[in-house]
């Protein structure tokens, strides 16, 4: 599965437009070449590509689909963050059994404070792949530091999102400032 995913080749359950899956491949490179250059071993550098290719494997799935999918802290979120979660429940109710994999994938848009280096990376690339628009330099800026000093460039991501929501008056969420309150404290 997670060989499979590694390489592109996606879970039949996927709900992801054209323009959605080539999202999840720039999402897959850069997480691919930041593994690379954290010099991960074979196994670990397959489970980051997997990670940005499974990310949005349920994105435009509607509502009803994603809901049964969905438990505990997850059920009252808007359909927009039900992806994650329900992505996640798929792949472990088919038998995958990595946790950190699985946090990565479950709190890619939501954040957690115990993310850990593949989740972490997984928010950053999802927020600075290149197909995004908005900010375009900033972001290029991003990517290229990105090799070299993957850290600092998690750090900034994360503190451009919670900028974002204050920005735009709107409430961050306890998963996110928890996140950046553990990285602060890293540094």
């Amino acid at each position: 599965m997670i060989r499979d995913a590694a390489r592109g080749r996606l879970p039949e359950w996927t709900e992801a437009t054209p323009a959605r899956r080539g999202h999840m491949e720039r999402v897959a490179d850069l997480m691919g070449a930041w593994a690379e250059d954290q010099r991960l071993d074979a196994a670990d550098r397959e489970r980051w590509k997997a990670a940005g290719w499974l990310h949005d494997a349920l994105r435009d799935a509607p509502a009803e689909r994603l809901r049964p999918w969905i438990d505990g802290p997850f059920e009252g979120l808007p359909h927009k963050l039900l992806h994650g979660p329900a992505a996640a429940a798929r792949l472990e109710r088919e038998g995958c059994r990595d946790g950190e994999l699985l946090d990565a994938i479950r709190y890619h848009t939501l954040a957690h404070r115990s993310l850990g280096r593949l989740g972490c990376a997984l928010i950053a690339a999802d927020y600075i792949e290149p197909g995004r628009k908005t900010h375009a330099v900033w972001r290029a800026e991003m990517r290229a530091r990105a090799l070299g000093d993957l850290d600092g460039v998690i750090r900034a991501v994360v503190k451009a999102k919670l900028e974002h929501g204050l920005g735009a008056g709107l409430p961050l969420g306890l998963e996110l400032v928890e996140l950046w309150n553990r990285l602060a404290r890293d540094d």
